[in-house]
Parts: C-alpha cells; sequence; structure tokens
C-alpha cells in the first residue's frame, strides 16, 4: 500500500464532503452493511459520514479510514 494511493484516495473523498453517498462495508463473517448518509468531516485517517436516520431526529455517524476504502472493506458510492 503505497502513499500516494492512500492520498488519493483521501483526495476524492475531500471532494466530496456534503455529498450524499451510499456505503456498502464489510463487517466480516459474511456480514455486510448497506447504509445512505453525507459526507460531513473529513480528518487525516478518517472520514465521518452522518447517516439518515429518521426515527426522532436521532442522527448516527459512521467513521471510516481511507485504508478501508483502498482494501475494499467499504465502498462509496455517489447518489444522484
Amino acid at each position: 500500500m503505497s502513499q500516494m494511493d492512500l492520498s488519493s484516495v483521501r483526495r476524492a473523498v475531500v471532494n466530496h464532503v456534503g455529498s450524499r453517498v451510499r456505503i456498502r462495508s464489510n463487517r466480516g463473517r459474511h456480514k455486510i452493511d448497506v447504509a445512505e448518509g453525507i459526507i460531513c468531516e473529513t480528518y487525516p485517517s478518517i472520514f465521518i459520514i452522518q447517516l439518515d436516520e429518521d426515527l426522532e431526529n436521532n442522527h448516527r455517524t459512521l467513521s471510516f479510514s481511507y485504508a478501508d476504502v483502498l482494501t475494499k472493506e467499504v465502498q462509496l458510492m455517489l447518489c444522484s
């Protein structure tokens, strides 16, 4: 895993802050989570996605590392 690959993933995520995305994450043991949310913040090692939860205006956040995207443990797809 080279640093240049990680930085290109980070740039792609930073360019889409505020965008709605669909997240498909591999949680191990054949468990796949699919959710939809907005990329709300980025940090040097991780990024935060705020999920849409309509139960009494509760909002859940998830954090992922750029390495998760690079290794395809997490897949992000832009929603139109």
